[in-house]
């Protein structure tokens, strides 16, 4: 029997993963988090919640537990936020790492480690490979790349899943992503402007999940992109939502990111080539369109259940 622990368990995407690992009879799992569990269905795993940044109690925890594998998907990722407060996120975002490497080193545990496409400038003027030079434009790239190397530093055996614009359907967790943020202010006749000089290949969290998992059953070593397969403006990704939904588009306007004030520059283009992770951990290959209706198709039973 695996025992494997989750970071970040409440999140988007830890609550696929615990989801996702219910479903394998060989494996223990622990998911790690602050505050109460969202997650409604609380049987078949063990729950922690756990202040991340206090390391001494992880530290403690891990001990306890002594995973064969982590799978860190905790983090800072609001990317105005990273900005404005800097040490904050590197505490969350490169401490933290750094913490779990070094269990990971003296206890010979496997790492899964979420990294993103906010490393690149988005200036390529094509899709990134894995081994593409880094240049991150704000804080919160540069945290997560700093996370990359201290990894790399250590020494362990680990893949790190690079991916893009995470969207899916969590319990207990009204935090926004692009697909809700536009399918509910259309639905409340809410004027959004939406840039049309960034793009972007949106992933949704089952798909990420399923990649961690593909990822750690391989025990797949290095840098792996994770992220649907065609690249696309977030203004076209906005209309997509409003298509699939018969949504108005007249609230929705075209903008581009020099109209938007934000603390934290974005990149460009970061798309991603995806043929290393089809052909070393079989990734799936879906285009945003495709994923989109199986959103839908969830978000239709979430809200028939209620």
């Amino acid at each position: 029997m695996k025992k494997i622990v989750i970071t970040g368990s409440n999140g988007l995407l830890g609550q696929k993963l615990v989801k996702l690992l219910k479903t394998k009879s060989e494996v223990e799992i622990y998911a790690l988090s602050k505050g109460p569990n969202r997650l409604f269905n609380t049987k078949a795993y063990t729950y922690y919640n756990i202040d991340l940044t206090h390391f001494e109690a992880v530290q403690d925890c891990l001990n306890e537990i002594q995973p064969d594998v982590i799978i860190h998907t905790a983090a800072m990722t609001n990317v105005d936020a990273c900005e404005l407060e800097q040490e904050i996120c590197d505490r969350m975002n490169v401490d933290l790492v750094s913490e779990i490497a070094g269990y990971c080193k003296r206890n010979d545990c496997y790492l899964v480690h979420l990294s993103t496409d906010f490393i690149f400038d988005g200036n390529k003027g094509s899709v990134y490979k894995e081994e593409d030079l880094p240049n991150p434009v704000n804080h919160y790239g540069l945290s997560k790349l700093r996370s990359e190397k201290v990894i790399e530093e250590v020494g362990i055996r680990c893949a790190i899943l690079r991916t893009i614009l995470v969207y899916g359907l969590v319990d207990g967790n009204d935090r926004n992503n692009i697909v809700l943020w536009v399918k509910n202010s259309l639905e409340h006749a809410k004027d959004i402007n939406v840039v049309t000089d960034q793009m972007r290949m949106p992933t949704l969290s089952d798909d990420l999940a399923q990649a961690c998992w593909l990822a750690l059953e391989k025990e797949a070593n290095g840098v792996f992109n994770v992220s649907s397969s065609v690249l696309m403006s977030i203004y076209d990704i906005a209309l997509a939502v409003a298509n699939l939904y018969g949504l108005d588009k007249k609230y929705i306007h075209p903008v581009d990111s020099k109209a938007l004030v934000l603390p934290a520059k974005r990149p460009f283009s970061t798309g991603f080539d995806l043929n290393k992770s089809i052909a070393e951990i079989k990734l799936p290959s879906y285009s945003f369109r495709e994923r989109l209706q199986v959103f839908k198709d969830q978000l239709t039973k979430h809200d028939e259940s209620r």
